[in-house]
């Protein structure tokens, strides 16, 4: 029997093999790069070994020095857990070659679904060649990796060559393999998913179905199981489908076959050969444990013949440190709370605790909230509730989008659940909760208060100016009166119940709320579930810069210019100009107009701050302007 185990990852899905694992009795060891020295993972297992280094690339990709690091602590078996390695066939080879058992499909397994292209051709289904106007619109993917890695849609055929050198480079930096194939792409179908488990007997279980098809930029962000909406014969369908290819490749331990399902038809999209992000929906929905299960095949158990039956309907939400208004654009900085209510059939995996750092190198997830309930209905409920009461203080995330998403009527009622959710309603889901406004006075009133036990401040029999404060664009204006507290003057209407300096209470239109405030030394203030900016004492920085100038929207990378950019090109509008990668997320930077590229300080390799200057492209009245100014 396995008596330790090392995952070769990080994260939630560290602390998620590691909570099974503690449960059977069986000893860890985490793998740590420099920048989790500290993380929850490595402060959960009971051993811990260094991988020098930053970037994945030189730590979690290195097959060699996670062998090294198993041998050395006395593991037996390792888990690859999802993503990094966890689908790498010659990793496969190097664990059992060093006499380690591996917790997962064996390596010709890997090899032969791997590859989409592979998988594809092994299941009689061909990649679309010489592309036309009447195949568009087309899907350029990656053959290896997932995640929404090397993805492009292309619309319009005087793109498809753009996007297939995209997408190889983004591949070749992901996974190592720049390979990329072309298939139709079904507008709006539904991402639907089987899970299986197969033992080495012979034995393959196809675990349910479950819907992903909330995605933005092409990663998933609500999953559920089971597939709503779906018709009998074809679940039986996906069920046939999914055994067979399990089958075809003797597969043994966790898997899922993945298909677009539009018109009441399943394309095939691949098979991932390893547990997904969205495993706990499955193990709720049948009360099961996968991780157990991957060790009990991975010890040479032999699986029951069939899987437990379903009970009940269970949703997972993505809690990410991103800004989906900002074009998803992902968020770093210390996590300075993390705290989720205690509901019953509610669970969290998460890889962080409050005060930890969210860096910049990997995945922007914070946390997974899943809520099971005896209906969808009751499921969606519980977890929309929990995400809006937890207290996440930190960087931006996406929780009020996720808050909004389960609640929307198109996805409550099964109508338009598709993977098209977010582009046609983004911009209504992605907008500032209400009580942003009354929330503002609340962080107003905490500051003012906060000042008064600091300074002695309060009210005078000669009373001076009234305070004034902004975060976000709401303007706060109070004043303190006659035996302590305050009198709010703008927003109208509001009237203060109490303020000290982390909870203020507030009364508008006969309803008392209670607003919880905390401010960071990082700037940001925390009031309910509001996240507020207080307008800076100094200009932004960006208001200084150059007509122009591109600055950084995050934190990263420089991965990639243009081909042949230099300075003294003339470049288009929209046209793209480098690449940044931060958080397994590519962003491309395009010029903000026509013009002259005057100024590029970005190089590939370079590891950039947000607001970091970029480039500079002039408009030609800009120049003008500028030659003027030079001969007077």
């Amino acid at each position: 029997m396995i008596s330790t185990v090392l995952v070769a990852n990080r994260g939630e899905i560290a602390c998620r093999v590691f909570r099974t694992c503690r449960e059977l009795g069986v000893s860890t060891v985490a793998v740590y790069a420099d920048a989790d020295a500290d993380a929850l993972h490595v402060r959960e297992a009971d051993a811990a070994v260094r991988l020098p280094g930053a970037a994945p690339s030189e730590t979690y990709l290195r097959g060699d020095l996670i062998v090294a690091a198993a041998l050395a602590a006395g593991a037996d078996a390792v888990h690859p857990g999802y993503g990094f390695l966890s689908e790498n066939a010659d990793f496969v080879r190097a664990v059992t070659g060093a006499g380690l058992r591996w917790v997962g499909p064996p390596p010709e397994a890997i090899e032969a679904m791997a590859s989409k292209t592979r998988a594809k051709e092994l299941l009689g289904i061909a990649p679309l060649v010489g592309v036309t106007e009447a195949d568009l619109p087309v899907l350029v993917k990656a053959a290896a990796g997932g995640g929404g890695r090397g993805m492009r849609i292309v619309r319009e055929l005087d793109e498809l060559e753009a996007a297939l050198k995209a997408a190889s480079a983004e591949a070749a930096s992901a996974f190592g393999d720049g390979e990329v194939f072309v298939e139709p792409y079904v507008e709006d179908g539904r991402h639907v998913e089987v899970q299986v488990l197969a033992d080495a007997h012979g034995t393959v279980w196809a675990l349910g179905t479950r819907d992903c098809s909330l995605q933005r930029r092409h990663q998933k962000v609500v999953e559920e199981s089971p597939a709503p909406g779906l018709p009998a014969a074809l679940v039986e369908e996906l069920y046939a489908a999914s055994v067979a290819a399990a089958k075809a490749v003797g597969y043994v331990g966790a898997g899922t076959v993945e298909f677009l399902v539009a018109g009441g038809r399943a394309q095939f999209l691949e098979m991932n050969t390893r547990l997904q992000v969205e495993h706990p929906v499955t193990e709720e929905v049948h009360g099961v444990d996968l991780v157990a299960l991957q060790l009990a095949v991975a010890e040479g158990r032999a699986l029951p013949d069939g899987p437990p039956a379903a009970a009940g309907h269970a949703v997972e939400a993505r809690l990410y440190a991103e800004d989906p208004a900002a074009g998803w654009t992902p968020q770093t900085g210390v996590l300075h709370r993390l705290e989720f209510p205690v509901v019953p059939g509610v669970r969290v995996d998460t890889g962080y605790a409050s005060g930890d750092a969210v860096p910049v190198h990997y995945d922007a997830m914070l946390a997974k909230v899943i809520a099971h309930g005896p209906t969808r209905a009751e499921a969606v409920r519980k977890l929309a509730g929990v995400l809006e009461r937890a207290v996440i203080h930190g960087p931006a995330t996406n929780r009020d989008l996720l808050v909004a998403s389960l609640r929307h009527e198109d996805f409550q009622d099964v109508r338009g659940l598709d993977t098209g959710f977010y582009g046609r309603h983004l911009d209504a889901l992605a907008r500032t909760p209400d009580g942003a406004e009354h929330a503002a006075v609340a962080a107003a009133l905490a500051a003012a208060a906060r000042d008064a036990g600091r300074f002695g401040g309060g009210w005078r029999n000669v009373r001076s100016q009234d305070e004034t404060r902004e975060y976000d664009g709401h303007e706060v204006r109070y004043r303190p009166v006659r035996g302590g507290g305050f009198e709010v003057l703008a927003p109208e209407g509001v009237r203060v119940v109490s303020a000290a300096p982390d909870r203020v209470r507030l009364e508008a239109g006969g309803v008392v709320r209670d607003f919880a405030v905390a401010a960071y030394g990082d700037g940001t203030v925390h009031a309910g579930r509001h996240r507020l900016t207080p307008r800076p004492r100094f200009t932004d920085p960006r208001e200084r810069t150059l007509p122009g100038s591109l600055l950084a929207p995050m934190p990263g990378t420089v991965v990639r210019l243009a081909d042949g950019l230099a300075v003294g090109d003339r470049v288009e509008a929209g046209q793209p100009l480098l690449w940044l990668e931060a958080m397994k997320m590519e962003h491309r930077v395009t010029a903000p107009a026509s013009g002259t590229l005057t100024a590029l300080h970005a190089a590939p390799g370079r590891q950039v701050e947000v607001g970091a200057l970029l480039a500079v492209v002039q408009t030609e009245d800009v120049q003008a302007e500028a030659q003027e100014d030079q001969t007077v």
